[in-house]
């Protein structure tokens, strides 16, 4: 029993310090120590998410009642006032390739929210 512990805590103490040392690689790469890391950059192409909107025939309202956005985020967009990024734009090259798709999925999703 005494060796079971004896190994967890040394399994514990190795994952401690490879957490530790991926942290402080992060905090020198942040600072600039391009050698203790590595950035995955994922380009995402550019939507114009007025011209997608029109393209599907709805109001703004409708574009963020249906795809998940608040209506001044769209107008935003469309304003270039902000840029999507992330997750948002990721969703709207989704919508802009296949909007029937992306409309089933997340009226399902709404549908019954605990699957």
């Amino acid at each position: 029993m005494e060796r079971d512990n004896r190994h967890k805590i040394d399994t514990a103490s190795e994952e401690f310090d490879s957490i530790k040392a991926g942290l402080e690689d992060a905090l020198a790469y942040a600072d600039g120590d391009s050698s203790r890391g590595t950035a995955h950059v994922v380009d995402v192409e550019t939507v114009d998410v007025q011209a997608l909107r029109l393209k599907l025939g709805m109001s703004q309202d409708e574009f963020a009642e249906t795809f998940g956005f608040k209506r001044a985020t769209v107008r935003n967009y469309e304003q270039n006032r902000r840029n999507p990024v992330g997750p948002a734009a990721t969703l709207l090259v989704l919508i802009n390739r296949a909007p029937d798709f992306v409309r089933r999925t997340l009226a399902r999703s709404r549908a019954s929210p605990d699957e």
